[in-house]
């Protein structure tokens, strides 16, 4: 990943989300939809994506400021609606094929090669990272170029 963050210029634009949390026992799936926005900042040293999605009847929104440098990753700070804040660490392979990791969320997302659409696998943690378990399955499809 280069220090001009040019590898993040797929993402960049408009995509309607959607996808499906995995069913538990005492815990149902929920239907996700909404739409992710990644946009550049003046200068492309930084990348700015906002998250409106509805989680079965809970709105969500979400504002990432991805980046920073951190070894061989780009941190991403995250701000929710609720006050919550986080940072994930994100990585491409040779291949193109992101992740995005922080304590006790992580996921893989793969950009199709027309760049029209991508799709993210979701784990999580209950337990610090020891254990990861299949959290839930997004698509997303591009509305807009950025």
């Amino acid at each position: 990943m280069g220090a001009d963050m040019a590898a993040w210029e797929p993402l960049i634009g408009s995509w309607a989300s959607s996808g499906r949390t995995v069913e538990r026992p005492g815990e149902p799936a929920v239907d996700i939809a909404g739409t992710d926005v990644y946009e550049w900042l003046p200068g492309r040293r930084f990348v700015v994506h906002k998250v409106d999605v509805r989680m079965d009847d809970e709105q969500v929104d979400v504002l990432e400021v991805i980046g920073e440098r951190d070894g061989d990753a780009v941190l991403m700070r995250a701000f929710d609606h609720l006050g919550n804040s986080g940072v994930m660490r994100a990585t491409i392979d040779e291949a193109g094929v992101w992740t995005f990791a922080g304590p006790t969320e992580r996921a893989t997302l793969v950009i199709a090669e027309d760049r029209a659409s991508m799709a993210a696998t979701w784990e999580r943690s209950i337990n610090g990272g020891a254990s990861w378990e299949h959290w839930m399955d997004m698509r997303f499809r591009r509305t807009s170029p950025g």
